[in-house]
């Protein structure tokens, strides 16, 4: 298995040419995100990541986590990892500096978090939680719920999890069953029973810290009677010190596919007479404050598959490069390392120019919410959050579908060797394949894009994203360089197939729900194909103003542009097929029967 050395030119480059760093160091409350600030992170955080995260990633698959009446064991390594993890301030690089964290921007803690989950996806899980756990905190827990749990949650020294899934329950929350019942003193005895959670017991953190969807006696029926509770694992005193064992306990955890050293736990909640539980917010309205949390984590989820594609595509290219075999099709040279096969070539630039589109887009988006955080004019702050929204089904949904093909492709360029598990390369197509599945489905993802994002507020968000895209393009073809004329051709035609099948969708969306439901995972795949060609796009116009100017590196910036001309040949070229599947919605399958599938 190959050492993992974090893509620190590609993640500042990005960082400070797509996302704009600079710009975002200007907004109040990120002035201490210069540019030696942000050299200084990338470099302590690929060394812990690659020094530290990265030996335990094998570890941690091979050993996987062991539950005991009802203790659960992290790999050995884990907690000694995550102790140092928590005392380098990783955990709150972008939290509130009033509580302990360092108020960084999203844009700069994202290429960290990318690091982590590289090196380790299974160790990434749990702080990727706790951050989500404490955005929601801070945005409707009580004064005293934020005094008493934030500063530990932020340090690291607790953790956070997030509690939806029931038996019954998955997607459909309105099935929810777990319910709350208040007490005198202002508590709540929570009861029932979640399933898949992630880090819901472990031996890292001294507590945990769960956010419980339960519903209260007189809740209204369906998701509009969903409340959102803090379930702590130990009480807390009066005085901030642990008190006594709350009435959670992990009946089981599961034996999975892949990110082994991840504990996903069956958690019961009030089996000996019922958890204390405080009431986030207000009643009934959980569901919008988990809501907080999952973007958070569909942002996570989505750089998971970043991160992953990352790793495969690092380690096929070091295998490529050492594995002689076959002659060079074009010199005739015997026993030659397969990197010079053309096959071999289009697949590793497959692997590099997808994750390398599916980043920028990554911080791109984080940039937005640095901006929709942290900007002075209200109207820009209301439009970037609207755009960020509008992305993170692409980032979510189309990170994790790029992460399963790409570190497929990582063993396909091993060959056997690849189905081999010493090889390493399998792990990371077993970790990929629950990010398509947890935080929202891929169909979840692209129902969102439609209905919760295209159709808010007519086509009026998504037509932003397409006139940025015009003008990429546009700039593209006005550039004397005949390369990036041809990536702005491309650009432009793929857009304007997004454009139609977009005019589909909302000419369909109410009067032909199933084709729109039908094709709404092709219109995802759409939409994450444009954008990725759009942002290397971007990225081929500032590396031509570089090399032009003679500022950075040539070879960096030369090879911006030919990944960009790679995907706009290769990837950007399918934008058409799947605006013709989109517009056929569901003209194959409507006339089916259920006797298709007996």
């Amino acid at each position: 298995m190959s050492d993992y050395r974090a893509p620190i030119e590609d993640m500042r480059f990005v960082m400070d040419e797509l996302a704009d760093l600079p710009g975002i160091a200007r907004l109040p409350g990120f002035e201490e995100a210069t540019p030696d600030m942000a050299d200084a992170i990338l470099e302590e955080a690929a060394k812990f990541t690659g020094e530290v995260l990265a030996p335990l990633n094998a570890v941690g698959d091979r050993e996987g986590c062991r539950w005991q009446e009802g203790a659960v064991s992290t790999p050995p390594g884990w907690k000694e990892a995550y102790r140092q993890y928590c005392e380098s301030g990783w955990n709150g690089i972008a939290c509130s500096p009033a509580y302990g964290g360092q108020g960084l921007p999203n844009v700069l803690a994202i290429a960290v978090k990318e690091m982590v989950c590289s090196a380790n996806l299974a160790f990434s899980v749990c702080p990727l939680l706790t951050t989500g756990a404490i955005e929601a905190l801070m945005t409707c827990a009580s004064s005293e719920l934020i005094e008493t749990y934030l500063a530990k949650m932020i340090s690291g020294e607790w953790t956070g999890t997030m509690n939806l899934t029931e038996p019954q329950a998955g997607s459909d929350l309105a099935l929810l069953r777990s319910r709350a019942e208040p007490q005198a003193d202002g508590t709540y005895r929570i009861f029932g029973q979640k399933i898949f959670i992630s880090y819901g017991e472990h031996d890292m953190a001294e507590n945990i810290v769960h956010l419980v969807l339960a519903r209260l006696p007189d809740a209204p029926p369906g998701v509009r009677g969903i409340s959102l509770f803090l379930v702590p694992k130990v009480l807390v005193n009066a005085d901030g010190s642990p008190g006594m064992q709350n009435d959670v306990a992990c009946v089981s955890i599961e034996h999975k596919l892949g990110i082994h050293g991840s504990p996903t736990c069956v958690m019961a909640f009030g089996e000996q007479g019922g958890a204390v539980g405080h009431l986030l917010g207000m009643a009934n309205r959980g569901l919008e404050y988990m809501f907080i949390m999952m973007n958070e984590a569909r942002m996570g989820v989505g750089l998971q598959g970043v991160a992953l594609g990352e790793r495969a595509y690092q380690q096929a290219l070091a295998y490529a490069r050492e594995r002689k075999q076959g002659r060079d099709a074009v010199t005739g040279e015997a026993l030659v390392s397969i990197d010079k096969h053309p096959d071999i070539r289009r697949m590793l630039m497959l692997m590099k120019s997808r994750v390398e589109a599916c980043r920028a887009t990554t911080y791109y988006t984080a940039g937005l919410l640095d901006r929709a955080h942290a900007g002075m004019d209200p109207e820009q702050k209301k439009r970037d959050l609207l755009l960020a929204e509008f992305l993170i089904p692409v980032v979510k949904g189309g990170g994790t579908e790029m992460g399963i093909e790409v570190t497929s492709l990582g063993i396909q360029i091993h060959g056997g060797m690849g189905f081999i598990e010493e090889t390493g390369a399998a792990q990371y197509w077993r970790d990929s394949r629950i990010t398509t599945i947890y935080e929202g489905t891929t169909g979840i993802q692209a129902n969102d894009l439609i209905y919760r994002k295209l159709m808010r507020d007519q086509g009026a968000t998504a037509k932003i994203v397409f006139d940025e895209v015009r003008a990429t393009a546009a700039a593209l073809l006005d550039s004397a360089c005949p390369e990036l004329q041809a990536i702005g051709q491309r650009l432009l035609t793929a857009q304007q197939a997004w454009c139609d099948a977009t005019e589909w969708v909302l000419s369909n969306a109410k009067s032909n729900a199933s084709g729109v439901l039908t094709a709404a995972v092709s219109y995802l795949n759409l939409a994450t194909t444009v954008c990725g060609g759009w942002m290397l796009g971007k990225a081929a116009l500032v590396a031509a103003s570089h090399l032009d100017k003679g500022e950075g590196a040539p070879r960096f910036s030369r090879n911006k542009i030919a990944t960009a001309g790679f995907y706009a040949e290769q990837i950007l070229a399918q934008a058409h097929a799947w605006e013709r599947i989109v517009a056929a919605g569901d003209a194959s399958i409507k006339h089916i029967g259920d006797e298709l599938f007996e």
